[in-house]
């Protein structure tokens, strides 16, 4: 197995994610290219990657499981650049991890069992709201409800869409059709600000965020570029009556 990415600082970012929600994963390479499912230990959130092997310089590889130590594998990739060039190989129990560029390096990563059964990311889930967001603006409106609050709500009422937290003291941001790109039935679901706030991260690296969710549904964030894709699964934060 070789696998080469000449830019990876979307992959290092992504990792860098991942490693605040699980300890380990299992990467998966196959003939698409490289892959992830990983689920929280509290099973609150979900996240997938994927990688198609077109974004690679260099793909040689059969069906590989990979099971890593996601912190030690960030802190590898961290040493990487936008200059770097990332070179990924197999060597029997470890996986060997080259950057090159002014210096060439090379780091060992011991390979490991994860015992977690393998999980497929849920294409099927129904949502009845879709909204299209610039990051920037989910990322502060997210920020502002962690002033008030520790869980957010997104409603789509006509033509808007809100971000809202309420307790003592209270937070909204709301967009107009003009500002987001709304395809959405009205309603109304909460979720946890500690949560959101990790996955939005992501979107200092895409432009475009883009969020499915329905009443009382997971939330979906996906995060797309040409080489990469990166989604999020949230369970919704049900109140219930005492």
């Amino acid at each position: 197995m070789k696998l080469k990415l000449e830019d990876p600082t979307l992959f290092t970012k992504s990792i860098e994610l991942i490693s605040d929600l699980v300890m380990e994963v299992r990467i998966k390479i196959n003939e698409f290219g490289l892959s992830l499912v990983a689920i929280d230990p509290g099973n609150i959130s979900m996240v997938s990657l994927k990688i198609p092997k077109s974004a690679f310089k260099e793909f040689e590889s059969g069906e590989e499981v990979l099971g890593v130590n996601i912190d030690q594998l960030k802190k590898i990739l961290k040493r990487t650049s936008k200059t770097s060039a990332l070179i990924l190989e197999k060597k029997e129990n470890f996986l060997e991890i080259k950057i090159e560029d002014k210096i060439k390096r090379t780091f060992s990563l011991n390979l490991i069992e994860v015992e977690r059964e393998d999980k497929e990311f849920p294409n099927t889930l129904e949502f009845s709201s879709k909204v299209i967001i610039e990051s920037q603006d989910l990322i502060d409106s997210i920020d502002d409800c962690l002033v008030v609050s520790d869980a957010c709500s997104f409603i789509v009422e006509g033509k808007k869409f809100i971000i809202e937290a309420k307790e003592t003291n209270s937070a909204r941001s709301e967009f107009s059709g003009d500002e987001v790109e709304i395809v959405a039935e009205d309603c109304f679901s909460r979720y946890s600000l500690e949560y959101l706030q990790k996955f939005t991260k992501a979107g200092k690296n895409f432009p475009k965020t883009v969020l499915k969710f329905a009443r009382d549904h997971p939330l979906r964030i996906d995060f797309v570029s040409e080489h990469l894709n990166l989604s999020f699964l949230l369970a919704p934060r049900v109140e219930t009556e005492d």
